[in-house]
Parts: C-alpha cells; sequence; structure tokens
C-alpha cells in the first residue's frame, strides 16, 4: 500500500514548514547534500523555528524560566505541564533541526547558558539538575549546540539501575526503570556518543539501556506481557518527556545499527497505524500551555508523524537486513 501512496504523502510533507521539508529531503528523497544544506538554512529564519528564536526574552530565557514559567499558576490536573519555558523551547529548536552554527542560533544558546538556572536548586542550564529525565534531555540539548555536559553524561551512567534503565524517581528510593526516564536518557548519550565519540563506559550504559526496551518489546511488562500503558501506543507530537512506540523507534533508527527482531511487534503496530493514504494520524497531545500549535489536534494527519513513521520503515526494510 505505501509503495502506491509514498509519493503523495513526500509530497505532503514537501509542502510544509522548513524544518519537515529538509529532514524529508534528507531522509525519504535522498537529495543531495547541496540541496538538504540549502533548505535546512531556512530553518533558523522562516516558519516555527524563526518564531521561536524570536520568543526569547531579553533575560536569555523563554518565558522566564529553564523547566517552568516564571509566571505560572495554573493547576497541573485541569491544565497539563507548561511547554513554553527554555528547556522544552530548546529541545523544539533541536528537533526542528535548526542550524546550530547559525550566528543567530550560536547568540540564544549562549544567554541560555551564561543566564539561565533551573528551578531545582539554581544550577546552570548546561550542569543540569537532578533528575535523569531532565538530564537526558539537556545532554541532547548540550551535545546539540556544542556545548560542555560532560559532569551530566557522568551522572548518568551512575544513575544507572540495575535493570538498565533511568527512573526519575530514584531519589525517592525506586529501584525500577520507567520507558519515560528511560529514552529521554538514551537519546541523551546518543546524541553525545554520536557527537563526541563517546567513552566504553558511555557505550556500555547505552546498550544496557536499549537492552531495558528490547527485553519489553518497546511497549510491554516483561513480568506479565502486558501493555504498560495504553498511551504508549499512541504517537504524539511534540514528544515532550513521554515515552511512546514510535519515539522509541526512532531512537533506535538514529543509532543506526541493524533493526533488532525484537523490534518486529513495534513494527506492526507502527504499520497498523498508516492511512490508506499514506499518512500517519496525531493521536494524543500533551496537555499544557505552548507558543503555538504544530498540527491540526488529535485525529487529524500529521506531518510530523509520518516524516518519522516513514523514515523508521525505511530503516527497518533496509536491504541489508538479514531475513528473520
Amino acid at each position: 500500500m505505501r509503495a502506491a501512496t509514498s509519493v503523495t504523502a513526500v509530497d505532503w510533507l514537501l509542502d510544509s514548514d522548513p524544518a519537515i521539508r529538509w529532514q524529508a529531503l534528507r531522509d525519504l528523497v535522498d537529495a543531495p547534500a547541496e540541496v538538504v544544506a540549502a533548505e535546512r538554512a531556512r530553518v533558523a529564519t522562516e516558519g516555527w523555528s524563526a518564531r521561536l528564536l524570536a520568543l526569547q526574552g531579553e533575560d536569555g530565557q523563554w518565558d522566564g524560566g529553564a523547566l517552568f514559567p516564571a509566571r505560572w499558576g495554573g493547576d497541573f490536573r485541569k491544565e497539563g505541564q507548561p511547554w513554553s519555558a527554555t528547556e522544552p523551547t530548546l529541545t523544539l529548536l533541536r528537533v526542528f533541526g535548526v542550524d546550530p552554527s547559525n550566528e543567530r542560533v550560536r547568540r540564544a544558546v549562549a544567554q541560555v547558558r551564561d543566564r539561565c538556572h533551573w528551578e531545582h536548586a539554581g544550577q546552570p542550564f548546561f550542569a543540569g539538575e537532578v533528575e535523569p529525565c531532565i538530564n537526558g534531555r539537556t545532554v541532547a540539548l548540550g551535545a546539540y549546540f556544542s556545548q560542555d555536559v560532560q559532569g551530566i553524561v557522568d551522572r548518568l551512567l551512575h544513575d544507572q539501575l540495575e535493570d538498565g534503565g533511568w527512573n526519575c524517581e530514584a531519589e525517592n528510593g525506586s529501584v525500577v526503570s520507567s520507558f519515560d526516564t528511560t529514552i529521554n536518557v538514551l537519546e541523551g548519550l546518543l546524541a553525545y556518543e554520536q557527537a563526541t565519540g563517546g567513552s566504553k563506559e558511555l557505550k556500555a550504559a547505552r546498550r544496557r539501556g536499549e537492552e531495558y526496551l528490547l527485553e519489553r518489546k518497546m511497549f510491554r511488562r516483561k513480568s506479565t506481557g502486558e501493555v504498560v500503558r495504553p498511551t504508549y501506543l499512541q504517537f504524539s507530537v511534540p514528544t515532550r518527556w513521554h515515552y511512546d512506540v514510535l519515539r522509541g523507534l526512532e531512537y533506535f533508527r538514529q543509532a543506526g545499527d541493524q533493526p533488532d527482531p525484537r523490534l518486529d511487534e513495534a513494527i506492526q503496530l507502527l504499520r497498523s497505524k498508516e492511512q490508506p493514504d499514506g499518512r500517519w494520524l496525531l493521536e494524543h497531545t500533551h496537555q499544557g500551555r505552548v507558543h503555538f500549535m504544530l498540527e491540526d489536534g488529535d485525529g487529524s494527519p500529521s506531518r510530523w508523524n509520518t516524516l518519522r513513521a516513514m523514515r523508521v520503515l525505511r530503516w527497518y526494510e533496509q536491504p541489508s537486513r538479514e531475513p528473520g
């Protein structure tokens, strides 16, 4: 089915924000490097990324805070977590693929480095704080924007639990890892390894973290085989700190290894969600205050999920993969 409709789906992706267009050109079209680079150069000056960069405050932060807005009196239970502060905004810019060498971007990141501090205990932004989930995302940001986050990496290696993953509740006594925290840490360690080469210890920790997900077939309890959470089967944009199967598959694609057979069930789930027109839907938006919406709402076709799904399947189905 996808072979007959992929051209239409790709054309739909190319008729979009530069953040999506350049990645579709690179990952789905195999466009020449100079074409991809030219499109990527537009990300910082047009569309979503340009809008986000323009919202940085005079204090060097977004919405006055590192993880939370400075002036927010909302109710988490009713409104969800706000996503308009510095970390979630920088994470969006990274996901968009904004060129970190762009002078406007470099100035923005330098302001964060010099002026932004975590709400937890006033730590400098790129020094991280105590929760592995937050620290994993900060390592990914540091690796992407060429900031020193070695100290956070060392802490994450120390924070790894016996079962191979991580959990933000470990400081409160938890000895069992969570999918949500583990995917944030894995993404950070992978980004750092790809940017710096990594250490033997980092690579070993990342492999143990991968095993945590693979042993559970990406969404099942190891003990019973039951689905851990129904929301893990629903694809979100943006993912924020939450895990879902597509996010997990994207991690393994980015790692670049041959697909592990234990991914097969997750891939079947991904394929089952393809629509007759070759697109995937937005299924679960994480509630909370945002700068602006990226998609048309749950149940609508999602360019981000379509891009991610198509490139995951392209990786999984690569000719060099040995049969079953």
